[in-house]
C-alpha cells in the first residue's frame, strides 16, 4: 500500500475527529469535577473545610489550602491525574481546603478581615485539632495567598510553612489601569457609594474584570481546543478548565471595599498600618518559612507585587521563585512541582519508617 495515501487518511480521519470534538464540546456534559475523595470537618455561613487523608502519612505537619475570594476552589482538583490536591496526598500530606463558598446578598458586609479572622483562623485551628498537629503549612493561591499572608502576621497558630502562589501583597505597582489606580489612591475616583449600593460585585462583574486585565480579545482558548479537538482526553481536560475560567463567583462589597483602601490605596501590608482586630498586622511578625511563587508569563499578578514581600518578614529560612508558565499554571499540574517536590518535604517533619 502506498504509504502516501495511508498517510492522507489517517491525516482525513484525524481532521474528521478534530471537527466532530470541537462542535461536540457545546453540546456535551461537563465531565465531573473534584473527585478526590473528602470529608467536611468545619462549617461556617456559605464555607466549608474539606479534609483529603493520604493513603499512607508521611508527614506530621498538615496542609492548609486557601483559594481565592474571585473563582471556586476546584482547579485544585480537577481530574484524576489533573490535580494539586491529588499530588499532595499521594505524596503522603493531609491536606485541608478551606472553601469559602458563593456569598449572597445577606453576605454583602463580611469583610477582608472576617474572612481572615473568623474563617481562615477558625479554620486553621479546627484543622490543627483534627490532625493532632503541632505546626501547620499554609498555602495560599491568588488572593487567598494574600488573605494567608494577612492572617499569618497575628496568627496566634503555629504556622510552620507558608507558600505564597501569585498572590498581590504589594500594591507600589499596578500592572493594570494604573491611571484608574493612581486616581483612586488621589481620591479622585470613590467606588465605595457604589459597593455600598450594590452589596456585591457580581460574578459577571468580576468576570469581565478579569478578562480585561488578562485576555481582552478571548479566543486563544478556542483555538487551543480546535488544535487538539481530535484528542478526547484534551478536551475534556479543556471542558473543566473552562468550566473554572467561566465560573467567576460574587464578591462581598464590604471585602472590596477594605481591599481597595487597605491595600490597594495605602499598600499597608508593605508600609505597614494594617490593623486586624486592633493588631498590628505587620509583614517583620511573620517567621514561618516563606517560599513566594510568582510565574514570569502571569498577567492578573506580576512578579513585582510580591518580590518584595522577602525583605520585610523575620523568617529566616524564605525563597522567593520565578516560575515558568501563566497564573493558574501550577494550579492544575498532573504531578508535584519540582519546586515544590524539593522545598516542601524536608519542612514537614517527615514520618521515621522502620
Amino acid at each position: 500500500m502506498n504509504p502516501k495515501t495511508n498517510s492522507s487518511a489517517y491525516n482525513l480521519e484525524q481532521e474528521i475527529k478534530r471537527w466532530k470534538g470541537f462542535f461536540g464540546v457545546w453540546n456535551s456534559p461537563t465531565p465531573k469535577i473534584g473527585v478526590t475523595p473528602r470529608e467536611p470537618v468545619w462549617k461556617k455561613n456559605k464555607a466549608t473545610l474539606w479534609y483529603y487523608a493520604p493513603s499512607e502519612k508521611k508527614y506530621r505537619v498538615p496542609l492548609f489550602l486557601v483559594y481565592s475570594l474571585v473563582n471556586q476552589p476546584f482547579i485544585l482538583d480537577m481530574a484524576p491525574g489533573n490535580s494539586v490536591i491529588e499530588n499532595f496526598t499521594r505524596n503522603g500530606f493531609e491536606v485541608y481546603l478551606l472553601d469559602f463558598g458563593i456569598p449572597g446578598y445577606e453576605d454583602k458586609d463580611i469583610t477582608a478581615i472576617d474572612y481572615v479572622v473568623d474563617y481562615i483562623q477558625k479554620g486553621v485551628r479546627r484543622a490543627i485539632r483534627h490532625s493532632n498537629a503541632k505546626e501547620i503549612t499554609l498555602i495560599g493561591y491568588c488572593l487567598g495567598g494574600t488573605l494567608a499572608t494577612m492572617y499569618t502576621t497575628i496568627a496566634e497558630e503555629p504556622i510552620r510553612n507558608l507558600i505564597v502562589n501569585v498572590s498581590p501583597i504589594d500594591f507600589e505597582t499596578v500592572p493594570y489601569f494604573k491611571e484608574i489606580a493612581q486616581a483612586s489612591k488621589e481620591g479622585l475616583l470613590d467606588v465605595n457609594d457604589l459597593l455600598e449600593t450594590t452589596g456585591l460585585v457580581s460574578g459577571r462583574a468580576m468576570k469581565a474584570a478579569m478578562r480585561m486585565v488578562t485576555s481582552p480579545i478571548y479566543f486563544s482558548p478556542y483555538l487551543s481546543l480546535l488544535n487538539k479537538a481530535y484528542d478526547d482526553q484534551y478536551v475534556e481536560k479543556w471542558k473543566r478548565l473552562k468550566k473554572w475560567t467561566d465560573g467567576h463567583i460574587p464578591f462581598t462589597g464590604a471585602a472590596m471595599k477594605e481591599l481597595i483602601e487597605e491595600l490597594g490605596k495605602g499598600n499597608k501590608l508593605i508600609d505597614g498600618g494594617l490593623k486586624i482586630h486592633g493588631k498590628e498586622a505587620h509583614l517583620s511578625n511573620i517567621h514561618a518559612n516563606l517560599l513566594v511563587i510568582s510565574n514570569d508569563f502571569d498577567r492578573l499578578v506580576l512578579k513585582e507585587q510580591n518580590i518584595r514581600v522577602i525583605d520585610y518578614v523575620s523568617s529566616k529560612d524564605k525563597t522567593f521563585k520565578l516560575e515558568k508558565g501563566g497564573h493558574t499554571t501550577r494550579a492544575n499540574d498532573n504531578h508535584l512541582p519540582p519546586l515544590l517536590a524539593n522545598w516542601l518535604p524536608s519542612r514537614s517533619e517527615p514520618i521515621e519508617t522502620k
